[in-house]
């Protein structure tokens, strides 16, 4: 075993031994996004809404060493500690309360006294935890897969639901049988509050892509399991020419291009910057409020952009490969609220359809189906929500 290990082993051991032996501290509360990322997401707005609620509470951000410095930056304000480090360790053992959208470690112990809110990150198209057959991920198998996940989720005590469809899958993807809430999601409260709001939309233009006057297209794909050369390094290409979309759009149109993180060094904008931005860290709610069209194919942005009520172009280049090979989904595919394309050329077309009329009339009735199904519980409350909870159990 080598040292480091050995520093590893150590450090797991002292995390059980105290999160075993000592007391949660009332009112200490750990936020941590997608495993130790800059704050965003669910843990975010909850953060928010119980920092304006109880500014004498103890409310701590976990975070990755790599992301310290940016968030430090980006929330000033913020108190974070650096993930997995010593001061980690005297916090989370010991926090009242942890809140996250992703998985903890399933080795670590969780205190008798802490109470799990899991807000989880999206509803789900494809299959998710204990329904993919095959896990095709870098540095895991199948079985070992779901045996860590269920471990995890079996220490999860809430479990935030955006709607009836998610609730149902949740509970045998992710074997759940604790305390649902069915909120909607927190990071959606501002998609709903601020969706009419023409100030807001036309200072986060002018923020992020430096202007307010022209049409703003998202394209934001979904995470692939297979983006992977190998663990450490991806790569995405880009399932259309730049160009040729530079081609149609006017000359103050915008092209928001939101990959995910691990594959955004391997996108090549140059040369193309004036109608096109590569977003990678802006909270993908502004990004949402300020589009005109969402581009996507399997992302479960298409659930929380529906808030908006704007058309939807569903570009699913690799849909055959995806649907059969990878993950699969829960509902069909044709139930999208907007045209489907798996070619460059058809896909072109339908853009252009768009920046000509503004709109895709013939799925209007798709549109208020999907709304339905996936939108109901959106009423902008769920932050407050989750404040109250937390402050009805610190009671107790």
């Amino acid at each position: 075993m080598t040292l480091k290990e050995l520093v590893s082993l150590g450090y797991r051991k002292l995390f059980n031994i105290i999160a075993t032996l000592r007391p949660v501290k009332k009112h200490l509360v750990l936020f941590e996004a997608f495993s130790g990322k800059v704050p965003m997401d669910n843990p975010l707005y909850i953060y928010l809404a119980l920092k304006k609620a109880h500014p004498e509470w103890q409310l701590i951000w976990g975070v990755k060493r790599r992301f310290l410095k940016e968030a430090k930056e980006k929330y000033p304000e913020f108190n974070f500690i650096a993930r997995f480090s010593l001061d980690w360790l005297r916090v989370a053992p010991v926090a009242e309360y942890w809140v996250l959208n992703a998985r903890m470690p399933y080795w670590l112990k969780k205190n008798k006294g802490t109470t799990f809110i899991q807000t989880w990150h999206g509803t789900p198209l494809k299959r998710l935890g204990l329904d993919i057959p095959n896990v095709s991920m870098p540095g895991t198998n199948t079985h070992n897969y779901y045996k860590n996940f269920t471990t995890d989720s079996h220490r999860w005590d809430y479990l935030i639901a955006p709607n009836q469809f998610s609730k149902t899958i949740f509970k045998h993807a992710f074997d759940f049988k604790n305390h649902f809430l069915d909120y909607g999601y927190p990071r959606n409260d501002r998609l709903v509050h601020d969706r009419n709001n023409l100030s807001e939309i036309n200072r986060l233009k002018k923020k992020i892509i430096g202007r307010t006057t022209g049409r703003v297209i998202l394209y934001a794909p979904t995470w692939r399991d297979d983006f992977f050369i190998r663990k450490g390094m991806y790569k995405m290409s880009l399932p259309f020419s730049l160009q040729k979309i530079i081609n149609q759009l006017g000359s103050n149109d915008t092209l928001i291009i939101r990959p995910h993180y691990l594959v955004a060094e391997s996108i090549d904008i140059s040369g193309f910057e004036h109608n096109v931005h590569l977003c990678v860290d802006e909270d993908i709610n502004d990004l949402y409020l300020i589009s005109d069209l969402l581009i996507t194919d399997y992302s479960s942005v298409m659930f929380d952009f529906a808030i908006l009520n704007r058309p939807m172009l569903f570009y699913p280049y690799d849909l055959n490969h995806y649907q059969g090979d990878i993950r699969g989904f829960y509902f069909d595919y044709n139930e999208v609220p907007g045209p489907i394309v798996t070619s460059e050329t058809d896909f072109m077309e339908k853009l252009n359809q768009f920046l000509i009329n503004g709109h895709y009339p013939e799925y209007s009735a798709k549109m208020a189906s999907f709304r339905a199904k996936f939108t109901d519980w959106e009423h902008g409350t769920a932050s407050q929500q989750v404040v109250k909870l937390i402050e009805t159990l610190s009671t107790k």
